[in-house]
């Protein structure tokens, strides 16, 4: 009568892990909170590009421009400043890397390579609207440590909270045999 028992307890017990294994398969992940969708963005105003007068000629900071990287001048961002460049009417984007400087007196916020350009479809319109991003809250944080307390009028910096993500909890799946 014992054996009998053992191998009714020793079939159901499979059946309560599969039973349990579904059960957690169905419970959803817990969602990760989103950031707001203009939550890096630093900068909006008017692009432009510039390629073959520069071209082979040193930038700003020192190293030679070709036309055909993916960089852009900036007036006030710190160099190597990787940004996402998106043209507000399309919706087209392109990573660029800060590497030169725009004039003071300049009307534009950011001059891309002739490549950067090409990529944004700049090459017809000459002059766009743009929306300046960096790529992650740490970069914005990094930009405020920087500028310190007097950041450029133009641009917009403000701390963004980093997510927190709750730990893992591991389920005990084990029954209890009584």
């Amino acid at each position: 009568m014992a054996s009998l028992l053992e191998m009714q307890a020793k079939f159901r017990l499979p059946m309560w892990n599969w039973f349990l294994i579904l059960l957690t398969s169905l419970i959803p992940e817990p969602a990760q909170p989103q950031l707001a969708p203009d939550a890096l963005l630093i900068q909006e105003g008017v692009a432009s590009y510039y390629g073959r007068r520069f071209h082979l000629r040193r930038t700003s900071n020192g190293e030679v421009f070709h036309m055909d990287s993916l960089t852009a001048a900036h007036k006030t961002l710190p160099f190597d400043t990787k940004v996402r460049v998106s043209r507000e009417d399309t919706g087209e984007f392109v990573w660029v890397r800060i590497n030169d400087r725009l004039p003071k007196t300049s009307r534009r916020i950011i001059d891309l390579s002739r490549k950067a350009g090409t990529q944004l479809g700049l090459l017809e319109d000459g002059i766009v609207k743009v929306r300046i991003e960096v790529e992650n809250p740490a970069e914005i944080n990094r930009l405020i440590q920087y500028f310190g307390e007097h950041p450029p009028a133009t641009m917009r910096l403000r701390p963004v909270d980093e997510v927190i993500t709750p730990p893992l909890v591991e389920i005990d799946t084990s029954i209890p045999f009584f």
